[in-house]
C-alpha cells in the first residue's frame, strides 16, 4: 500500500494551500467557535492552515497528524508565528492523552481519509471521549456528486528554491457498496529540465450519507446535532455540491 502526505506532497500542500487560506471554513470555524474557553485539539491538523489562525485568536490548541512530514512543515509554520504549540504524532482511532477538550475540530473533509469503516467509528469514539462535558466536535465531511475514474488533472507550482513541483491526480478506483473511493497523485519536482524526485501516493476515501452520518454520531453519544452546508449554519444540504458540517455536543 503507497503511503500519503510524505515529503513531496507535504510540501505541495503548504504551497497550495498556505497558512490562514480559507475555503470559508476558517472564517465559519472562528465564528462557532467563539463562546469556547477550553483547550482545542484538531486531529489531522496538516501543515497548520487552520491551526495558526486559531493560535492567532488566543486559543490554546493542540494539533497531531499522521504524517511527520506535514509536522515539521507545521512546526516550522507555527515557529515563523511565534508559536509553539503541543505538536504530536497520532492516529485518529488510537490517539490517547492526558487531557479533555472543549472542542475537537477536523475542516475540510480530512476525516473521510479514514476509509475503513470500523476505523472512523474507533475515531468518533476517541473524540467522545477526549471531549469535557458539554465539549463539541466540529466536523466536515462531502458526499462525491460524481465520481470519474482515470480522468487526470495536473497542477505545478514554483518552489521557494525555483523547483518546479508538480502533481498528476486521477481517482483510479470506486466501490459505491462499501461506499469508498481511491485517488493516485503522482508527485515530481523538477529543476533545470531534470527530474530530481518523485513520490507516488494512494488516497483511499470513505463518504457517508447525510443522516447516515447524524445516526453514527447520534450512537456514539453525541447530541445536539447540528447539520450545515456550505458554511452556513444551520442550512441543510439541498445537493451533493457543497462541504457539509456536524456539530454535536457531548
Amino acid at each position: 500500500m503507497l503511503g500519503y502526505y510524505s515529503k513531496l506532497s507535504s510540501e505541495v500542500y503548504d504551497l497550495d494551500k498556505p497558512i490562514g487560506s480559507s475555503f470559508g471554513d476558517i472564517e465559519y470555524y472562528l465564528e462557532r467557535l467563539g463562546s469556547c474557553k477550553g483547550r482545542i485539539l484538531e486531529p489531522a491538523t496538516g501543515t497548520g492552515r487552520m491551526l495558526v489562525p486559531l493560535l492567532e485568536k488566543g486559543f490554546e490548541v493542540d494539533g497531531f497528524d499522521v504524517s511527520e512530514e506535514m509536522l515539521t512543515v507545521c512546526r516550522a509554520n507555527c515557529e515563523k508565528h511565534g508559536f509553539h504549540p503541543n505538536l504530536f504524532r497520532a492516529k485518529m482511532e488510537s490517539f490517547s492523552v492526558d487531557q479533555k477538550y472543549a472542542a475537537v475540530v477536523i475542516p475540510t473533509g480530512t476525516f473521510l481519509l479514514l476509509d475503513e469503516r470500523k476505523k472512523s467509528l474507533k475515531a468518533l469514539q476517541n473524540f467522545y471521549n477526549h471531549l469535557e462535558a458539554g465539549g463539541r466536535l466540529i466536523v466536515d465531511l462531502d458526499v462525491p456528486a460524481g465520481v470519474e475514474l482515470e480522468k487526470t488533472s495536473t497542477r505545478t507550482w514554483q518552489a521557494l528554491n525555483g523547483d518546479t513541483l508538480t502533481v498528476e491526480s486521477k481517482k483510479i478506483k470506486v466501490d459505491w457498496i462499501q461506499q469508498t473511493f481511491v485517488s493516485q497523485g503522482r508527485y515530481e519536482r523538477w529543476r533545470e529540465g531534470k527530474l530530481m524526485e518523485t513520490e507516488l501516493e494512494r488516497y483511499p476515501m470513505r463518504w457517508y450519507g447525510v443522516e447516515e452520518f447524524r445516526t453514527l454520531l447520534e450512537n456514539i453519544g453525541f447530541k445536539e446535532i447540528s447539520i450545515s452546508s456550505g458554511y452556513q449554519f444551520g442550512h441543510y444540504p439541498p445537493n451533493a455540491n457543497a462541504i457539509i458540517t456536524y456539530e454535536a455536543t457531548k
